[in-house]
């Protein structure tokens, strides 16, 4: 699940972390001896799916390597309140300078992979695959598409630079869904090309000009089950679908049962509740 891209980033946003965070040095962790030791345990306290052990390691890392730190609960692995996810021992003013900031990245990330458990959970027994979007946290963008990832879920682009979605605004501006799509195979990308529909009409406008993956913008659920049938009277030549849009818990598995390929889902990385943990220390 680990790239080199990935590495940069991890090393990069720790360090812009705790930047924010120490400044000019930890006012308070100054106050303790400059060579104790001391332990430190996090624990869960509640049930979560754990993500982003990478960057709490990594905060470490550049505070003092030295800090051991073993593992429990890896990424992707379910924990239940009370459960420890991981020891630490080490020099004490690194533990508690890089205490916040290392839970932070935790909590956060442990909270996306944890929604996205949920919603894997409920189409489970499905083909549909649950997708993520570009409504991430600023600069936290590829550690909130790894979160999805050990929650179960699926990466859709990871921004603009890497996949072809054509929505309302481009059909405007480019003329038309028949313009956007002949532009888009004559740019002559190795990316996905996706567009955007707003009605069964325009739907069945993409199937005729060759669209091989479309996205069903907030439509209604009989309309969704017309698009798959729609879809399928193309034959070979239908599209794969994405329904994207208002999607909830209680409403993702009767559109996963409507038959569609995909279903993307913003909140996942916009509306985080970070997972509850909590770093204990011991002294000595």
């Amino acid at each position: 699940m680990m790239n080199d891209e990935l590495k940069k980033e991890i090393e990069a946003s720790v360090a812009n972390a705790l930047r924010e965070d120490v400044g000019s040095g930890d006012l308070t962790a100054a106050l303790v001896d400059a060579d104790a030791i001391s332990g430190a345990t996090v624990v869960a306290r509640e049930s979560m799916t754990l993500a982003g052990m990478h960057w709490f390691d990594e905060v470490f890392r550049q505070l003092d390597d030295s800090i051991v730190i073993d593992w429990y609960v890896a990424d992707g692995e379910r924990a239940e309140a009370d459960d420890v996810i991981c020891k630490l021992v080490g020099n004490s003013r690194a533990l508690l300078t890089g205490e916040r900031t290392a839970l932070n990245f935790l909590q956060t990330l442990s909270g996306t992979a944890t929604a996205t458990a949920r919603f894997v959970a409920a189409i489970e027994g499905t083909t549909a695959k649950i997708l993520d979007t570009r409504k991430t946290l600023p600069g936290l963008r590829l550690a909130q598409k790894y979160a999805v990832r050990c929650g179960g879920g699926h990466n859709h682009r990871v921004g603009l630079y890497d996949g072809i979605l054509i929505k309302e605004n481009h059909l405007k501006s480019a003329g038309g869904i028949a313009n956007a799509l002949a532009a888009a195979q004559r740019a002559d990308q190795d990316v996905m090309v996706e567009i955007e529909v707003e009605s069964l009409d325009e739907l069945k406008a993409a199937l005729d000009a060759g669209a091989v993956r479309i996205l069903l913008d907030n439509f209604a659920l009989d309309d969704i089950r017309e698009a798959v049938s729609i879809n399928a009277d193309y034959g070979f030549v239908g599209a794969e679908l994405e329904v994207s849009g208002n999607v909830d818990i209680d409403s993702v598995r009767e559109l996963a049962e409507a038959g569609v390929d995909y279903i993307s889902i913003g909140a996942l990385t916009k509306h985080v509740r970070a997972a509850d943990l909590s770093m204990r220390f011991s002294i000595g």
